[in-house]
């Protein structure tokens, strides 16, 4: 590979390490503009030559002529037609949505599905489909017409008749999940378009492993103004840039609009720069023009990085909301829509569409049947291991190796016990791991000295080394975390990486989105409490755990000790539906499981890790560092002949999935209950006052209030977390 300021010429041209290079591939370093940074922007329909200060927002094609696409383009024309008014019925149907994105790149849409997309309705699944993404979410009723249209089984005509309707696969917003062909969730802009950075790296990776017969494809987006606006999608548009995902297309949806008005209301940016700037290859193009829309994808496709396509339309089109705040949401006045239709030319009733239109579209749908026919064939000429393994990954399923690794560590452990932060103990487990489990993808958000994220046989994932499986994210907290969704969704990779517990504030979006869409990733959250010490309150999370435990369908761990933090990766690495988060210690703590067992205690989310010697009076209940605490007050406690059960609960979710009677076993009533952690209550109170718990005999011992400065053992006396406070409580209540 060329150093970045002497890169050659690429297959569209010269490319020159400047901005004029990356814009079109063609124009030539001795254009300029005002400024002196200079770069000339080429319309690919004109070939018209435009200065720096006609801002891409305001570029204008030629005036709209609608009859002239019509009798110019008419298969075409009618194509995308289909798209437009199957989403003005659906809408009109449902009183309910957004009709004018899908209506103005429509016909970006056809000539991307007709000419350029591999894919085949018949075998959603197929690994080496190209990947599209609908980022603008909103827009939902382009890809339901789109999957309707080309055969999937699934989008069927009352599926789309029932758009937004109480169990309908055709929800507000594209749920991945709920109809096949459907990639992503992309509901919160700028989510798609972060999650399609993961899809291309995990096609890089995957290609890289198993040689471009068995993965080779593209990751197409559509994109708004609004997922563009979103501060994850500059975080998203860097990553891909630095990493050269010359397999990642974006198609912007630029038509000016938001729903508040002009984008000129709220943004100046210029977005073509914004993405050059960023190492990427930017082209244009009149998106009602399919022949330039066909020429732009041609282009971006040979691009050696990734590529935007800047695609000018019109919202809306053809309506009388055409290129207004009003044309963006839902159009249902019967008048406009029967008005819209005859612009159109379209002269059938609702959801009627004629048997020459969609045999079209089931004929560009069938296309890919043969290109995935042959990739089978190509998987099944791979010696029998080697295709056991690559339809392992894409099962999801954990290799046989993992239990094994994870009953060493374990074992290890307890022959030789140690006082180690979480932290360190996910490394040993890692480091045990990732050899054994080649799917795994690691990373960090610039904090891999203290996250513990890396070990030694991974390599770095970079442009030189696609082979790598370690990701050095940079300070992109959210970023990290929608590209790692969008891993975990193209299948045969296993995503984790790190950053501080306090900074799932910047990634908690898509870590939401991980859990809705029920998808395994990993977040290694280190540094989980005031232990972190001197960093201080605003490094401390103190209501981060309460937050990670309030979302449905994760798992939150927070293990004591080494053994306890191996069972959580066992679990974590195992499941196919829940996203985990691994809440670890910066500061040491003592080894508290003192037997070796095969079991998987941390399986049941709580159990009796040492009981009352005498008549149990007191339960303490504890996560993490704290158990370490509720063992040392146990100890107080006995010694005045107070009975104490100790309990571990390293995971609330699993606790709770478990059958009553075992939780009775494990809290049984009558004893005080008091709960340690070094965190807010709230989450706690179903354990201390719930099933036959009761309130004047139960407390807590953690925090009330935000941190502060200071190094952790006196931050721990100073807000009264230590045994001695533990005894007191527990004397108070008896």
């Amino acid at each position: 590979m060329t150093s970045p300021k002497t890169r050659g010429t690429n297959r569209n041209g010269p490319c020159l390490n400047d901005l004029n290079a990356k814009i079109g591939g063609i124009a030539p370093p001795e254009e300029r503009f005002s400024g002196g940074n200079s770069r000339h922007l080429l319309d690919l329909g004109t070939q018209t030559g435009r200065t720096r200060a006609e801002s891409p927002s305001h570029i204008r094609i030629a005036a709209l002529d609608i009859a002239s696409l019509r009798a110019q383009h008419p298969h075409h024309w009618k194509k995308a037609c289909a798209i437009r008014v199957l989403t003005l019925d659906a809408v009109a149907a449902a009183n309910s949505g957004h009709s004018g994105m899908p209506m103005g790149m429509a016909d970006v849409a056809t000539v991307l599905f007709e000419k350029h997309l591999n894919f085949d309705p018949a075998a959603p699944l197929w690994p080496n489909r190209d990947r599209f993404i609908l980022s603008a979410g909103h827009g939902s009723m382009l890809i339901y017409s789109l999957l309707h249209l080309t055969g999937y089984k699934q989008a069927t005509l009352e599926e789309l008749k029932n758009f937004r309707q109480w169990g309908a696969r055709t929800a507000g917003h594209p749920e991945y999940g709920h109809l096949e062909g459907v990639e992503t969730t992309t509901g919160p802009l700028g989510q798609g378009i972060s999650n399609a950075v993961g899809f291309a790296m995990a096609e890089e990776s995957l290609r890289a492993r198993y040689g471009a017969k068995l993965m080779d494809h593209y990751t197409y987006v559509i994109a708004g103004d609004g997922c563009l606006m979103e501060g994850v999608s500059q975080e998203a548009i860097g990553i891909a840039g630095k990493h050269q995902l010359s397999r990642l297309i974006v198609l912007w949806d630029n038509n000016g609009i938001t729903i508040d008005g002009k984008v000129e209301l709220s943004d100046v940016t210029d977005q073509m720069a914004r993405f050059a700037a960023s190492d990427w290859d930017v082209f244009e193009c009149d998106g009602h023009d399919p022949v330039e829309i066909d020429a732009a994808l041609d282009r971006a496709k040979r691009s050696p990085r990734p590529a935007l396509i800047a695609c000018k339309t019109h919202i809306a089109l053809g309506s009388s909301a055409q290129d207004t705040s009003k044309g963006h949401g839902a159009l249902t006045d019967k008048q406009l829509i029967a008005d819209t239709r005859a612009v159109y030319g379209w002269d059938h009733g609702p959801f009627e569409i004629p048997a020459d239109v969609k045999a079209a579209w089931e004929a560009t749908g069938a296309r890919g049947a043969a290109a995935r026919a042959e990739w089978e064939a190509r998987l099944a000429a791979l010696p029998a291991g080697k295709q056991a393994e690559f339809n392992r990954l894409f099962s999801g399923d954990a290799p046989a190796k993992l239990a094994g690794a994870i009953r060493g560590v374990k074992k290890a452990a307890v022959e030789a016990p140690k006082k180690l932060a979480t932290r360190s103990a996910s490394e040993v487990v890692l480091a045990a791991v990732n050899p054994v489990m080649p799917e795994t993808i690691g990373g960090s958000a610039d904090l891999t000295g203290s996250n513990n994220t890396k070990t030694p046989d991974l390599g770095v994932f970079d442009p030189l080394n696609r082979k790598g499986r370690y990701v050095y994210w940079g300070i992109r907290e959210h970023g990290m975390a929608a590209a790692m969704n969008g891993m975990a969704l193209h299948g045969g990779v296993r995503p984790y990486a790190g950053t501080f517990m306090c900074f799932t504030d910047y990634a908690r979006p898509s870590m939401r989105l991980s859990a809705l869409m029920q998808i395994p990733v990993v977040y290694v959250m280190t540094h989980d409490s005031i232990g972190l010490g001197e960093d201080g309150p605003t490094h401390q999370p103190v209501e981060h755990l309460a937050i990670s435990r309030a979302t449905p369908n994760t798992w939150v761990f927070r293990p004591a000790d080494l053994v306890e933090t191996a069972e959580a990766w066992e679990l974590a690495l195992s499941t196919k539906t829940t996203p985990s988060v691994m809440a670890l210690s910066r500061q040491g703590v003592a080894a508290v499981r003192k037997t070796h067992t095969n079991q998987n205690l941390t399986a049941k989310g709580a159990y009796v890790l040492a009981e009352a010697t005498g008549k149990r009076q007191v339960i303490l209940i504890a996560t993490g560092t704290e158990v370490e605490i509720a063992l040392k007050a146990r100890e107080m406690l006995e010694a005045e002949g107070i009975g104490t059960r100790v309990v571990s609960m390293p995971c609330m979710e699993l606790f709770a999935a478990q059958d009553e009677a075992y939780r009775k076993k494990v809290l049984p009533a009558g004893p005080a209950r008091i709960a340690i952690e070094a965190g807010v209550r709230m989450g706690w109170d179903r354990w201390l006052l719930g099933e036959r718990g009761r309130e004047a005999k139960a407390d807590f011992v953690g925090m009330s209030s935000f941190g502060a400065s200071a190094p952790a053992e006196r931050l721990y006396q100073e807000f009264g977390i230590t045994a001695e406070a533990t005894v007191a409580k527990a004397k108070a209540l008896l």
